[in-house]
Order: C-alpha cells, then structure tokens, then sequence
C-alpha cells in the first residue's frame, strides 16, 4: 500500500530519531565501559623538549596540549606556520584557565611533503635547541587523490615514511646526546592491508590511495624495528602505535554523498575516539616512567599489541631501510 507523503516524511524522521537515540545511548555506554584520559602527574616533562609534527590539528594538538600541561618544552612542527601559531594560542589560553604552570609551547614551519623543508627545519633545530628528548612522528596525510611531493615521490608514502625518516635521521645527533630520549612513531592498524612492493614504492604502476596508505602505514612499523634495532645500546628509544579510530580531520580527503553526512557525523561521535583520547598513547610512550628503555615494541590504547608477520620482517625492514635513504638522498 502506497503511503502519502506526510506519512513518509513521518517516517524517515521516525527512522532518524531512532537512530540517533541509538546512538546516543551506544556513546553514553563507550564513555561510561572506557578509561577515559590518563592524567600524569604535573611537572612529569619538566626540563624536557619535545617536537610533534602535525601538531595544529586532532592527535598532535591533543598531545601537545597534555604534554605542555605536563611542563614539557612543546616544538610543533607544522606545514602552515599561521595554522601552528593559532593552535599554539587556542592552547595556551585553554590551560591557562585550567593550570597555573605549564610549559612553554613553540612554533616552526615544517612540509614533510618537501625536503628541503625537513632540512631546512632540523637546521633550525640543531642551530636553536641544546636538546631533544621526544620526538612524536605525528603527522600524516590520508587516502588522498594521485599527487606528488615536491620532489616527486607518491604523497602518502612521501609524507608518512619518507618525510620522517629523513627527519628522524636529521635530529638522531641531538637524540643520542639528549639521552635518554625517546622516538614515538605514529601508525595505524590499517598497516594489515598494506604491502611493500619493492617493484613500485612510488606507485608509477598503479594508484590505489587505500592501499597507498596502508602501505605508508606498514612502512612507520618496518622503520621503527629496523631504526630500534641500529639504536641499540644508545639509550634512544623507538616506539610505535596506533591511535585507533579518531574523530580528525585526516579523511578530508574522502568523498561522502552529502545524504550521509549527518548519519557518518552520528556513527564518529557514537564510536570514534576524541582527539585527546586518541593522543593517549602517544603521551604515554612519550612521558611514562612505565615504558623507561622499552623500544622496538607496538602499542595500541597504552599496551603494547602483537604484530602481524609481515610486519616484523626484518629483511623487508632493512631493504626498505636502504632504498629509502636512496629516495632521501643520505646515500648516493
């Protein structure tokens, strides 16, 4: 039987009401079920520098935020200076209502996507800083159309391994005579879909920006055991971790039929984490006296998860090791 229009109408909004009933009662039982934010103890990251890259947006500004509060000396190293600068004052002025004494927050101009950029930045920072006792690997750039860094390399694999791994590399003088310091690298759990396909790093073949990211994913996790390993014995730490499911700005990149917006809005603020609960792990690894000379380990809601196989390749590591200093231009 064909129902009039108003009836229809009735009966959408009654199947949206339901559904977002449902998902407010499923968020009201994920806030009650989780931990909620760790709080360490004031002035823990007193004396201490730390640098987060992608730290004016979602996981980073939530790190640095909580890190400033715990008195660390906060370096966000942003694309955009102006971006950088405005989370720096939106930051400053939310625990200033909140904490008498924090730390000190700084900003430099960082494109990972460029490196020049990235040499330009660890210039700076080895020209102005007597030390480094954090760096986060934060920032990342997420299923993306086909585009190219400034030098010409797939973005994704790009900006999330090649950008940090000559960053990494650049700073690892003022790590080792900071130490003991830490590296925290930030990954996903989409690295399970991810392959290293020697034959086409660059995807010059062929572009999936799934698969892209995925890739650029596994690459953090093959960097971090391979880097672990050459810093045995330094007192450098490196560690990495999945941040899980946040509610950022990392898939503006994804397009969505403007009819499931409101319904995708609902599902994140229903099941995804916040920013600062999904930066949770990397202040833990960056700050916590529980994870003192642990490294080469993976961690996912602050304890440490298992690896799939292809993850823990130590060959794959060190051949992805060489042929990304190669891309970078640390070997000719």
């Amino acid at each position: 039987m064909l129902r009039s229009l108003p009836e229809l109408r009735m009966a959408v909004a009654g199947s949206l009401l339901a559904v977002a009933l449902g998902g407010g009662v499923l968020l009201l039982l994920r806030r009650f079920l989780s931990a909620g934010i760790r709080r360490s103890p004031l002035g823990l990251m007193r004396g201490k520098t730390v640098i987060i890259t992608g730290a004016n947006s979602g996981i980073g500004r939530a790190a640095a935020a909580e890190l400033v509060r715990l008195q660390a000396r906060v370096i966000l190293a942003c694309r955009s200076a102006q971006r950088g600068e405005e989370a720096a004052a939106d930051i400053r002025r939310e625990l200033g209502e909140q904490e008498p004494h924090t730390g000190e927050l700084l900003v430099k101009e960082l494109d990972l996507a460029s490196l020049s950029s990235v040499r330009r930045f660890c210039h700076e920072v080895l020209q102005e800083e007597p030390r480094l006792d954090v760096l986060i690997n934060n920032a990342g750039i997420f299923q993306c159309p086909d585009m190219k860094t400034e030098e010409g390399f797939e973005m994704q694999f790009g900006v999330n391994h090649l950008g940090h791994f000559l960053l990494t590399h650049l700073l690892l003088g003022l790590l080792k005579s900071s130490a003991p310091s830490r590296i925290v690298v930030v990954s996903s759990k989409l690295y399970k879909y991810g392959e290293i396909n020697f034959e086409d790093l660059n995807s010059e073949q062929s572009y999936n920006k799934s698969f892209a990211y995925s890739r650029s994913k596994l690459a953090n996790i093959l960097f971090t055991r391979e880097l672990a390993r050459r810093l045995q014995g330094t007192q450098v730490t490196v560690n990495v971790l999945h941040p899980g499911i946040v509610r950022t700005n990392l898939g503006r990149h994804i397009n969505m039929p403007l009819i499931a917006k409101p319904l995708f809005n609902l599902v994140s603020w229903a099941f995804f984490k916040t920013p600062a609960e999904g930066a949770q792990t990397s202040v833990y690894l960056a700050s916590s006296p529980d994870v003192e000379g642990v490294s080469r380990k993976y961690f996912g809601d602050c304890k440490e998860e298992e690896l799939l196989p292809k993850a823990t390749d130590d060959l794959v590591a060190r051949k992805l090791w060489d042929i990304s200093e190669v891309m970078v231009g640390l070997v000719t």
